[in-house]
């Protein structure tokens, strides 16, 4: 009878200390896991297993919202629905690199650092793409075809950049600068979420004020906002675990929260998004010309490769970051001491 061996999980001092999370006491897995333990990890309660399945499973939700979508609009063959294209696929893009970087993070300090700085790029990514779908579909009427129009989607794209440098750059000073690389981290993300939803805000604060009809697309903005904010402040604070350590360890710790807050808020604008590229279609086809190749894919790709070219330069930097050389000091015995390598 075929039997397999889960990996063995540890307490937070038994692993190095670049493998620690804040409040999370146990539940930690080898720091030297193989690319099959990290796997196997998945199906075993670790401190990362729930992480795990909150964006790999939504990933696959997005990637079967793409599949009816694509033969419904026709996103290929429509050149309007090219920016609702990029959109989606960078919202399947980043729930399955984000369960990919919380797999395999433990196959090394080094392994971690390149999961998470792919993470990243992912997320810049995303922003991007709410930027293509936002600049297409949601602008606010008085700003169609103004200056800051024609450049909300480049200097998105330049913001993506900057989203995953400083992001990146954020781990080297993890553990000699703790508060400095949370406050970096948490800027990298929050300054394109900001930018992205400049146009949003105007039309929401317009809506409101002049009293217009509630509709289905404003209510699904309201409540991508809400969970926004709900995701930011679970990254920023901690909670619940600070409060009580060790306690959350394996269910209920803010970055599960996290995953599902963002997962939640990404399902509500997707939908608001869609019932704008209905509703306002015939009406910004007679003041827009039609998406083309350059200012779309063209855009897309170009954002890509650079966000590409910096995780690279960041990889090739690291073995100046903290954990990341290429032999532990120490790693877990089976018996949890801690010996050489």
């Amino acid at each position: 009878m075929l039997t397999i061996k889960l990996p063995q999980i540890f307490r937070v001092h038994q692993v190095p200390r670049i493998f620690w999370e804040d409040g999370i006491m146990s539940g930690y897995r080898h720091p030297k896991s193989s690319a099959l333990d990290c796997v196997l990890s998945s199906f075993q309660m670790t401190n990362e297993t729930v992480n795990i399945w909150t964006h790999f499973l939504p990933a696959w939700y997005f990637v079967w919202r793409f599949l009816v979508l694509s033969s419904s609009l026709e996103l290929w063959r429509d050149p309007y629905h090219w920016p609702l294209l990029i959109y989606l696929l960078l919202v399947c893009l980043y729930p399955f690199a984000s369960s990919c970087a919380h797999t395999f993070s433990s196959m090394s300090a080094r392994a971690r650092h390149i999961c998470y700085f792919c993470d990243y790029g992912a997320l810049s990514l995303y922003s991007l793409g709410c930027a293509f779908a936002y600049g297409a579909y949601a602008m606010p009427e008085h700003w169609v075809s103004g200056v800051w129009h024609r450049y909300f989607v480049p200097a998105a794209a330049l913001n993506s950049f900057v989203c995953t440098g400083l992001s990146c750059y954020s781990r080297f000073p993890e553990l000699e600068r703790p508060r400095l690389s949370k406050v970096l981290r948490t800027a990298a993300f929050v300054y394109p979420f900001l930018y992205d939803n400049v146009p949003l805000f105007c039309r929401l604060l317009f809506f409101f004020w002049s009293n217009c009809p509630w509709s289905d697309a404003v209510a699904g903005y309201c409540y991508h906002l809400l969970f926004a904010l709900l995701t930011g402040f679970l990254f920023a604070s901690h909670l619940p675990e600070r409060l009580a350590p060790g306690r959350f360890d394996y269910i209920g710790h803010s970055h599960q929260l996290f995953h599902i807050c963002a997962v939640l808020g990404t399902h509500f604008q997707l939908e608001a998004i869609l019932c704008d590229a209905r509703s306002r279609r015939a009406w910004l086809r007679g003041r827009l010309p039609l998406p083309g190749l350059p200012g779309t894919f063209g855009t897309a790709g170009l954002a890509f490769l650079g966000n590409a070219a910096i995780i690279g330069a960041f990889t090739a930097a690291l073995p100046r970051a903290p954990g990341s050389s290429g032999s532990s000091p120490s790693v877990p015995s089976e018996a949890g001491r801690w010996r050489d390598p």
